[in-house]
């Protein structure tokens, strides 16, 4: 395929910020040669004002944790684990390994509090908190992943109760309770589209699954799009204030059961501290634009946390005795290759049987409202 200039000219390069991580202002590409980052719409994300638990580095969590299944040490890794040799843990049952926390995690160790952004360069410093993924999708499609790595999760309070803490991927799906969890280690996300070169529609991940919307109705600084993130869920929102997410898999902007709540504290800009990746969906295969940047991690197909602790740990309660959904504490998340990085072509959400993919016109209130009632309607 030829070199496609529409591309190059909507997705402009980092410039002076690739200069700094030594990544040249464009790498090959098997679809288009020439293919530049896409920077110039990537997220900047507001953290909450009253956030505790901040973007962490991602080969940092590999000092703190264990690899387990079933809750008994894996044998025979290499040690030390780190991100260059992290999938060699699938040949230990790898979907089923867990990386298990080593402190108790009901202690608060500090480790679990991530790093602040800096106020002045809106970088996690020190600290390596996200990756950017792009997947030259062909005739003209490219989607750039972007992808947020906190240490610890919490999921907030129903009834006085904490819930869904990680240790724990966040027990959605279509037709699930909702509830948040806790757990230790979370991966969130964005999702950009470009079509000929222009962002069309964005992805917000939110406890499982999330919501589309279309490009041109986002709040933006320039041409850069603005995302939040949740008090300590870390769920990502295309708007400020409360989201009730009672309802799965759309949210109203009210306070309810269920609630996120985002805000106006800390800018963080994820592409300063991120690892750069190229994806083939064809092939399942990633390529750093910087040959130092570590690609086994992302072929680890286990939990970045601790399994779920069983009912008879005295870390663990449930609000309904019996109901896994309702626990505090859930199975650590999957890392980015799990999260649809080939997603089709007629739609930017993930794949759900039975749901109907339709970004939102404009992250506001009154239009939320009403996708939300055109929801309902294509529920019913």
């Amino acid at each position: 395929m030829a070199f496609n200039p529409s591309i190059a000219a909507a997705l402009s390069t980092h410039g002076p910020i690739l200069q700094a991580q030594g990544l040249p202002g464009h790498a090959p590409s098997r679809k288009t040669p020439c293919l530049p980052l896409p920077s110039s719409t990537a997220p900047l994300v507001w953290l909450h004002p009253d956030d505790t638990y901040f973007p962490s580095d991602i080969a940092s969590q590999l000092l703190h944790t264990k690899p387990q299944v079933n809750f008994a040490d894996v044998l025979g890794y290499p040690t030390p684990l780190t991100l260059d040799n992290l999938d060699s843990l699938n040949a230990n049952n790898g979907s089923d390994v867990y990386l298990t926390s080593v402190d108790d995690i009901t202690k608060a160790p500090a480790w679990l509090n991530g790093v602040k952004p800096d106020k002045e360069s809106r970088t996690t410093v020190g600290a390596t908190s996200a990756a950017v993924i792009v997947n030259d999708r062909g005739n003209g499609m490219v989607d750039a992943f972007y992808m947020y790595f906190t240490a610890n999760n919490f999921g907030g309070r129903i009834l006085g109760q904490n819930v869904n803490e990680h240790v724990g991927v966040r027990l959605h799906s279509r037709f699930s309770m909702g509830i948040n969890a806790d757990r230790a280690k979370d991966w969130e996300h964005n999702m950009v589209r470009f079509v000929n070169g222009k962002p069309t529609q964005v992805w917000f991940s939110q406890h499982g699954f999330g919501e589309a919307f279309n490009y041109d109705g986002l709040e933006k600084q320039g041409n850069r799009i603005v995302a939040y993130s949740a008090k300590g869920s870390h769920a990502v929102y295309a708007t400020s204030g409360n989201h009730d997410h009672t309802i799965p898999n759309f949210n109203l902007p009210s306070k309810g059961i269920l609630t996120d709540y985002t805000g106006h504290g800390t800018l963080w800009d994820p592409i300063l501290s991120a690892y750069f990746y190229r994806y083939d969906g064809d092939a399942n295969a990633f390529t750093p634009y910087n040959p130092a940047h570590p690609t086994a991690w992302l072929r680890y197909t286990g939990r970045w946390g601790d399994q779920q602790y069983p009912n008879d740990d005295p870390r663990q309660e449930e609000i309904i005795p019996g109901v896994d959904a309702t626990a505090r504490f859930t199975n650590g998340p999957t890392g980015p290759a799990s999260k649809q990085l080939n997603r089709p072509t007629e739609q930017v959400c993930p794949v759900v049987d039975g749901y109907v993919c339709k970004p939102q016109t404009k992250a506001g209130f009154v239009d939320k409202v009403k996708d939300a009632f055109s929801a309902i309607k294509d529920f019913f």
